[in-house]
């Protein structure tokens, strides 16, 4: 039996522009020019430069009231869509406008170049997104998969379990996933280059990459056995032990270890050089302590600023200015429009980044000031990306981007804005203090240990304890594989 019913539904979706800001967010400075230059390329009513004379069409501002309205919309409105078009709304003053970012604010040397020749590469992000495009996911699963690259690590490791990645989908977007669900989608990224990504440890990266080779060779299958069954006894260099184990001699052992070190430990290590040129980095931010007075600018080199093409406006008030129009003309004039409406809505993008950046950094600067200050590790607050979100009332995912790939330069070194992002852990005194204090005191009693006799890990996590950082062994033990600290064993000198 059919029935009739009424059903209330709350949904969010992005618009165009939404999601041209995110992914603009994403960009690091050292790759903006680029993009910013294809814009260019693609979109003749968007040029270089500065309006500072009296723009009586007030083309270069946001137009807050342009028409909303898709390409494939007005196709299919056909010549009714010709007569809807009020150009009167291109003919504002400027002083009409709202609303307006300021894309150099706090740049104030004019002498300084706009623009600079720099190397431009694929973020790591970037790259693993593009194949999954290749993916036919529908929109949910999409979801999911962008979620778990979002947790990849630089060096190329997934080190949240899918049970955890299911539990972030339902917090932050909402979406309904299992661990069966998340696991089969870790596995179809497994798959995309570089050979070993998303593995949770460095035995399950290594033997992604074996089974990527082409030649499975006699070596290449020894490699897989010694990674597969024998991996405690290789890292701990029992290599005896293995070739009875196995029944080989000395020269097809060497082999096979001659395979398994020209594999990469860290299949992200290649695009961890994105924000460089020429080696060195390229700083989205300044923070300059002047006298205690800590001051903060962005690095708007590789942004140059943008309006809407001289000729476009021409040719938009020479349409206006005709009394009749035919076809063509009005077929003109809506093609004219369309790509208005797509350079201001890039102009404003770019402004909305650069106002959104400089507000997130502003929000850390203002929390870890102490650190600003005095460059000490220790004064180091616990902090978490939803401390900033709530700080500046934007979404924890608009705070990832931002701290994704960007970089402050100080007085002190220039940092990777995840450096200043860390997880609290209660002292003895019922404090909160950040897990970067207790892994700097960690190096520091690695450092000082005798290498004749290197200190184990539950011993350092009695030392902590006496330091009044009461923490698991297998904390001490993911904090020092954090820091790239080999075990005890592998530390020993003679």
């Amino acid at each position: 039996m059919l029935r009739q019913t009424q059903q209330q539904k709350l949904a969010q979706k992005l618009s165009p522009q939404q999601i041209q800001l995110m992914k603009l967010l994403q960009v690091p400075t050292a790759s903006l020019e680029e993009r910013i230059k294809d814009e260019l390329e693609s979109n003749p009513a968007l040029d270089v430069g500065s309006d500072n004379e009296h723009d009586p069409y007030g083309l270069n501002e946001q137009e807050k009231g342009a028409d909303n309205q898709s390409e494939d919309e007005r196709d299919q409105n056909g010549d009714d869509d010709f007569e809807s078009i009020d150009v009167s709304d291109y003919l504002r003053d400027e002083n009409d406008m709202q609303g307006d970012y300021h894309l150099n604010e706090g740049h104030d040397d004019d002498d300084e170049p706009k623009s600079i020749p720099v190397k431009v590469e694929t973020t790591f992000t970037d790259y693993l997104n593009n194949q999954l495009g290749m993916l036919e996911l529908d929109e949910r699963r999409q979801e999911i998969a962008e979620q778990i690259i979002g947790s990849i690590d630089d060096d190329g490791y997934l080190r949240r379990d899918a049970m955890s990645i299911a539990d972030d989908l339902a917090f932050n977007r909402n979406i309904a996933t299992d661990e069966e669900e998340v696991g089969g989608l870790i596995k179809l990224i497994q798959d995309f280059d570089p050979p070993g990504i998303a593995a949770q440890d460095l035995r399950e990266c290594l033997l992604l990459q074996l089974h990527r080779l082409k030649d499975q060779n006699a070596a290449v299958k020894t490699a897989t056995i010694v990674l597969t069954d024998y991996f405690d006894e290789f890292t701990r260099k029992h290599y005896e032990k293995i070739k009875q184990r196995l029944k080989i001699n000395e020269e097809q052992f060497r082999e096979a270890i001659g395979v398994i070190l020209k594999l990469t430990p860290k299949p992200g290590g290649a695009f961890s050089s994105s924000d460089k040129v020429g080696g060195y980095i390229i700083p989205d931010f300044f923070v300059f302590n002047n006298n205690g007075t800590l001051e903060l600018t962005l690095n708007a080199r590789n942004a140059p600023e943008l309006r809407i093409s001289e000729g476009y406006r021409e040719m938009l008030k020479t349409y206006d200015a005709g009394q009749k129009k035919n076809k063509s003309q009005r077929e003109a004039l809506v093609f004219i429009k369309q790509k208005i409406d797509a350079a201001k809505w890039f102009i404003d993008a770019i402004k909305q980044r650069q106002h959104t950046l400089l507000v997130t950094m502003n929000a850390i600067m203002e929390y870890q000031k102490e650190f600003f200050l005095s460059g000490d590790e220790g004064s180091l607050r616990p902090m978490i990306l939803k401390d900033i979100a709530d700080q500046i009332n934007m979404d924890i995912s608009t705070v990832s981007r931002v701290a994704n790939s960007k970089y402050v330069q100080t007085e002190y070194g220039t940092f990777l804005l995840k450096f200043f992002f860390s997880e609290a852990i209660v002292n003895e005194s019922g404090e909160e203090v950040s897990t970067r204090e207790v892994k700097r005191i960690l190096t520091e009693l690695i450092e000082e240990e005798d290498k004749r006799k290197p200190i184990s890990d539950e011993r350092l996590m009695e030392l902590l304890a006496e330091k009044g950082y009461n923490v698991a062994r297998r904390t001490v033990a993911k904090y020092r594989e954090q820091l790239e600290i080999p075990v005890a064993r592998l530390r020993k000198q003679a």
